[in-house]
């Protein structure tokens, strides 16, 4: 049988156990730095729901009456010694963490500067830029035109017969207002000859739209149109200008060759073909193995195009040429899908910096 004063001892010593247990459990955190391990730590001891005090304090219960008072007060004391260790642990861990910040936001004056990212022309842009550069060499202006267009415009003054495939919904962007999205620059083409006499020579750089959209086409893309008016035009005039762009576009290395087409606009019509750029003409899959590749279309102005703009076809002749931007960027770049060039991948535009 116990002697009298013995449970009270013995309470006491696991009250000191596990004071001893607390402060080992301290200690090995504050030598890792680890804050997670605090927070369980914090949570095992002082936690509401089962927390070590919360469950010394629910033995109290079990206790004798006359040693309740001090084992309620070694508890207490337990808890405030639990609590000062911790705030302490949380100082030196909350310490030693804006130390490590500090140390990683320091800058290294040692260190090479880093280069700062640079901006590049999108590839449309570019081939817009050397177009005009190009043309301007040429003795070439540039016009511009509204996108919102009337039939007239971007159809019957260009010789479009009324019953023509491109006048319907499933080529052309109709608008409510009775306009529609230009399927061409060729309207501007019509403006300029309606408000200016010749001689004109002109490039027509801008947005158009159709209802197309695969790996090569969009709803809306690039287009450049070229325009030339005055007495004595001839086809070989538009051949040497446009062999003259394609050397300097590309290389001079480049070939080109006309074949013979039809445009409602033009008499007689040419698409017009060059070199292959990745297989220099051998033959090879982007080019089907033919060795040539399509670019453009072009032709001698009609001369019902002239009359219609008020200029004698008798008098003047003239040629017109029209080629998409983004068909022209594709080829120079190597781009295999025109959506890459909508899809604002920076990738790209670095792949394309020059």
């Amino acid at each position: 049988m116990a002697a009298p004063g013995a449970e009270g001892a013995t309470a006491a010593a696991d009250l000191e156990g596990l004071a001893r247990r607390f402060a080992e459990q301290a200690d090995e955190i504050e030598r890792s730095g680890d804050r997670r391990a605090w927070e369980e730590l914090r949570t095992a001891w002082l936690g509401r729901k089962q927390g070590r005090v919360r469950e010394l304090l629910g033995r109290l219960g079990e206790l004798p009456p006359e040693q309740r008072r001090a084992w309620g007060q070694g508890v207490n004391e337990l808890k405030q010694s639990v609590e000062a260790r911790l705030e302490e642990l949380d100082a030196r861990l909350t310490d030693a963490e804006r130390a490590a910040r500090r140390r990683r936001a320091a800058v290294d004056v040692t260190l090479p500067g880093r280069r700062p990212g640079i901006g590049s022309i999108h590839p449309v842009t570019r081939v817009f830029r050397d177009m005009e550069r190009i043309f301007a060499e040429l003795g070439y202006s540039v016009a511009e035109g509204p996108e919102a267009e009337d039939d007239y415009h971007n159809f019957g003054a260009l010789n479009f017969p009324a019953d023509h495939p491109a006048r319907d919904a499933q080529d052309t962007l109709l608008l409510d207002n009775g306009l529609l999205l230009r399927t061409h620059t060729s309207p501007v083409q019509i403006r300029t000859m309606l408000a200016r006499k010749p001689p004109i020579r002109i490039i027509v750089p801008g947005r158009v739209y159709r209802h197309d959209n695969d790996l090569r086409h969009s709803p809306m893309f690039h287009q450049v149109e070229g325009l030339a008016v005055a007495e004595g035009i001839t086809v070989g005039h538009l051949k040497g200008t446009l062999e003259t762009f394609v050397e300097r576009l590309f290389s001079p290395a480049t070939r080109m060759r006309l074949r013979p087409s039809f445009f409602p606009f033009t008499e007689p019509s040419a698409e017009v073909d060059i070199t292959c750029p990745f297989c220099r003409g051998g033959g090879c899959a982007t080019c089907s193995g033919t060795g040539w590749m399509e670019i453009l279309g072009s032709g001698m102005v009609d001369p019902r195009v002239l009359a219609e703009c008020g200029i004698d076809p008798d008098r003047y002749s003239g040629f017109a040429f029209g080629m998409g931007a983004d068909r022209v960027a594709m080829i120079r770049y190597g781009i295999p899908n025109i959506r890459l060039l909508f899809e604002n991948d920076e990738r790209l535009l670095r792949q394309v910096r020059g």
